[in-house]
């Protein structure tokens, strides 16, 4: 059947590097969206445009009377498209190499989705006045996008081939263990953040924002229990990966989730004990996504695929000149 992408897969042929950095933008934007996202709650501008999809009932950019609220809110709304666009890229560059990625075209296509599911999520959050359950969702929406971004980029490294396990499947276990506790620990920080600090916005038609009614000390400490888990974990898998002599890769990447951990957990303290000030809360949102990344990371050094087998396709000028 005759598409609009079998027809761009007819006369673009991207090379293996190509696909690789296609996906590897999609997966940077989804990092960065997540910060974007954590700016406009910081700077108080999650109703910066006071309704959606128009930022205004009568005006679809901000107006001049919303200020600088309103253009942080519109921005952060706009850089969804470069989303879009990074996530079509990493999507048609899939489609059109030789042979046809179809995996990756799908995990394009989830993550295509996923942007679009969140951009309504994004919606009600404006809609509800910041109901602070529903950006928790936002956020762990946000997450599910740099999952599926992580996956897509660490599969355009590899072959279509069935997935070969590298190590003993208890070891498989204990990461995919790990990478749940991170998730846990990340969903946790939306609650802590959800009845603390930092609403979104002054409130709207006079009304301060809503937070979750639970004592939020205690969520922190929970919050800080599960870092402390993560952590332990983490080392575990330091000590019985090096025991196992497990794949070098997921070594390095069990040592690197180990010290964003460590460092994530420093930042966390810090900013509980200073009031949590703007900047390292940011710092802290971003780090999540980094954090959630790495983990998801782990699994998939863990397994071995068949490399794939590039194909050259001749420029027409080649074919030209035979």
């Amino acid at each position: 059947m005759i598409s609009p992408f079998s027809l761009l897969a007819d006369r673009w042929h991207p090379t293996a590097a190509h696909v690789r950095r296609a996906a590897l933008a999609a997966l940077v934007m989804s990092v960065v969206i997540v910060a974007t996202g954590g700016a406009v709650r910081l700077t108080a501008s999650g109703l910066g445009c006071t309704t959606w999809p128009r930022c205004t009932a009568e005006s679809l950019t901000p107006t001049p009377a919303m200020g600088i609220h309103g253009v942080i809110e519109f921005t952060n709304r706009m850089l969804t498209y470069v989303l879009c666009a990074a996530v079509g890229w990493a999507i048609l560059a899939a489609r059109a190499h030789k042979p046809w990625r179809r995996s990756l075209t799908r995990l394009g296509w989830v993550q295509f989705w996923l942007v679009m599911s969140n951009a309504v999520i994004g919606g009600i959050t404006v809609l509800t006045g910041l109901n602070p359950y529903v950006v928790a969702v936002h956020m762990v929406s946000a997450m599910a996008l740099v999952w599926v971004a992580v996956l897509t980029w660490e599969r355009s490294k590899e072959g279509d081939a069935a997935p070969r396990p590298l190590v003993a499947a208890p070891i498989v276990r204990l990461s995919y263990v790990l990478v749940s506790v991170v998730g846990l620990l990340v969903v946790a920080g939306t609650l802590v953040t959800g009845a603390g600090h930092h609403p979104g916005a002054p409130g709207k038609d006079g009304k301060p924002v809503w937070r979750i009614p639970l004592d939020y000390d205690r969520l922190a400490q929970a919050h800080a229990d599960l870092v402390f888990l993560s952590v332990g974990l983490t080392l575990a898998a330091v000590l019985v990966f090096a025991a196992v002599k497990a794949p070098t890769a997921a070594r390095a990447r069990v040592r690197e989730l180990l010290v964003l951990l460590l460092a994530q957990g420093v930042l966390g303290f810090v900013q509980y004990f200073t009031d949590a000030p703007e900047a390292m809360v940011l710092l802290h949102m971003t780090g999540a996504a980094l954090i959630f990344g790495a983990a998801v990371r782990i699994p998939l050094a863990l397994r071995s695929r068949t490399a794939e087998t590039v194909v050259d396709v001749p420029a027409p000028a080649q074919l030209a000149n035979h």
